[in-house]
C-alpha cells in the first residue's frame, strides 16, 4: 500500500492526465487492500467513503481488470480490491454529430470519457439488484461504467427500431455501430 499512495501522490502533482501505462505492469500479486467500489460508484477504504475525489481518480487509473477480479496496479505492487458492479458509472451523455454519423459521448463519475462505438460497446445484461437488464458500457480494456438511470432515460429517446436477423430489435446507434436494447416488441409492450 505504501508503494500505491506515494504512486498516487506523485500522479496528483503531475497534472497529467494521460493515463499510466497499467497493461504494461507485471508485479507480483500483494494480497487484497480494503478497497470496496460500490454499486453507486462510491469509493471506500476500510468502510469509510474516500472523501477526496482526486485521490478517487488517481485510484481509477491505476485500475485493472483480471477476468472477474479488480487490482490496483503500479509498476511494484498489485493489490486486489472489490467492485461491487461495474468500477464506474456514466453520469453525463452528449451527443456529437448527426444520423450516421452520431457518437455518444459518456462522462464517468471519475472523469473518464468514452466514444460508444465498435471498441467501446454499449451492452445490456441482467442487474441482479433489480432483475431487469442494466445498460453498459466498455471504458477501457474491460473496465466498464454502468450506464446511470437518468442517462439511460436519455439513451432511449435517442432509440429507434431496426430489422436485425428478421427482427425488430430497439437500440441506439453510436461511432458507426448500433447496439440492440432488445426486441421492439419487448420495448413497445
Amino acid at each position: 500500500m505504501t508503494d500505491l499512495m506515494r504512486y498516487a501522490a506523485a500522479l496528483e502533482g503531475a497534472g497529467d492526465k494521460s493515463l499510466p501505462p497499467v497493461e504494461k505492469w507485471h508485479p507480483e500479486h500483494c494480497g487484497e487492500i480494503d478497497i470496496v467500489i460500490k454499486r453507486d460508484g462510491t469509493w471506500f477504504h476500510e468502510g469509510t467513503p474516500i472523501g477526496r475525489a482526486k485521490l478517487v481518480r488517481l485510484f481509477s487509473t491505476v485500475l485493472r481488470r483480471e477476468g472477474d477480479d479488480f487490482f490496483l496496479v503500479t509498476p511494484v505492487e498489485k493489490m486486489e480490491i472489490t467492485v461491487e458492479d461495474a468500477p464506474f458509472v456514466a453520469v453525463l451523455m452528449r451527443v456529437e454529430g448527426k444520423g450516421p454519423d452520431r457518437t455518444l459521448v459518456f462522462t464517468t463519475n471519475v472523469g473518464d470519457e468514452v466514444a460508444a462505438g465498435p471498441d467501446h460497446p454499449i451492452d445490456f445484461r441482467n442487474d441482479p439488484e433489480t432483475g431487469d437488464d442494466a445498460p453498459y458500457v466498455e471504458v477501457r480494456a474491460g473496465l466498464e461504467a454502468r450506464i446511470a438511470r437518468a442517462v439511460f432515460y436519455e439513451l432511449v429517446e435517442l432509440g429507434e427500431t431496426r430489422e436485425i436477423e428478421g427482427e425488430e430489435v430497439f437500440g441506439v446507434a453510436s461511432g458507426g455501430a448500433f447496439f440492440p436494447f432488445g426486441a421492439a416488441s419487448d420495448v413497445y409492450a
